[in-house]
């Protein structure tokens, strides 16, 4: 309760104090939304997980360390995305920001599972989702409630008390969510955006090192945000255009110009989501060379399925 209760007093803090400050996001050709609205919403979802984590070293002392180094990595990225939502910065310094949190989880995961493939592994996961977030963070709901989701899934696969820490992440963004869905209030920013990025990596990496599911299946929780964030990329990338832009090529984006709401866009996805994580659990129950198989042919599949809606969106 008190972490819900935070996120959803400080979204609502935030939306005054965007509004004093001037934080407005307006509507563009590289944006899908049609009105001016306040930018920085998703402090609330920090400040509720800065206050799970403080809550976690009270009550579990023995997890006292990785917790702390976890709060230090989503410390960085909020506070340079919260820069960046006040001031726009270059690339670079928000890239080299972003990596030195990554390094920090990829470190705690090397502390406590003693893999550094594991570590590497986890730390390149961090860069990519805080980014893939901030990508794909460009509708009414769809970061929150995809967060949401690769929370359920934690909550599902992890055990107890690592459980806990999951419940805390779907809380805190269900404290915002009311802000931003079915109508944007407020939009999260960058400050949001990216840590939730990270604070999905940190769940993931939890997941890797505390159970023996099938890493595949683990990803296949954030399985539509990879697919539609990553070969968005390889194509701009392969098309040479300048991928680090603005742009209206995700296919959520591009169902959003052929006419569907943001609300039938986000409920699509999460839908999709949902299968992803239901076979994610099943899976996970049967033995491991099961759950990689299930897995691989779940992410193949995804994978034609986006490429066949986004062939119908173009067309």
């Amino acid at each position: 309760m008190l972490v819900f209760s935070a996120a959803t007093i400080v979204t609502w803090g935030a939306i005054r104090y965007a509004l004093w400050r001037q934080l407005l996001d307006q509507p563009g050709e590289r944006r899908s939304h049609q009105v001016t609205t306040p930018r920085g919403g998703g402090i609330g979802i920090v400040v509720s997980q800065l206050l799970a984590c403080m809550l976690a070293v009270a009550l579990l002392p023995v997890f006292a360390i990785p917790v702390t180094v976890f709060a230090l990595g989503l410390l960085l990225v909020a506070g340079i995305g919260w820069w960046d939502d006040h001031r726009a910065l270059p690339a670079l310094p928000r890239l080299c920001v972003h990596l030195v949190a990554a390094l920090l989880l990829g470190a705690m995961v090397w502390a406590e599972s003693g893999s550094l493939l594991k570590a590497l592994f986890c730390a390149g996961l961090a860069v990519s989702l805080i980014n893939i977030w901030n990508f794909m963070d460009g509708i009414n709901g769809l970061a929150a409630t995809q967060a949401i989701i690769v929370g359920l899934g934690a909550v599902l696969l992890l055990p107890q008390p690592y459980s806990f820490a999951a419940w805390a992440f779907v809380v805190g963004c269900a404290g915002f969510l009311p802000f931003n869905f079915p109508r944007a209030r407020v939009f999260m920013g960058d400050v949001g955006s990216g840590a939730l990025g990270y604070l999905v990596a940190g769940v993931l990496a939890l997941g890797l090192c505390v159970t023996e599911v099938a890493p595949v299946l683990w990803l296949l929780l954030p399985v539509a945000f990879f697919i539609d964030a990553g070969f968005t990329l390889l194509l701009r990338i392969l098309n040479g255009e300048p991928w680090m832009e603005a742009h209206t090529q995700h296919l959520y984006q591009r169902l959003v110009k052929r006419d569907f709401s943001h609300f039938a866009v986000t409920l699509g996805y999460v839908a999709f989501s949902l299968i992803g994580l239901t076979i994610a659990v099943v899976f996970s129950r049967l033995p491991l060379v099961w759950g990689w198989a299930g897995g691989s042919i779940c992410i193949a599949a995804a994978t034609v399925i986006w490429i066949s809606f986004r062939a119908r969106s173009i067309s």
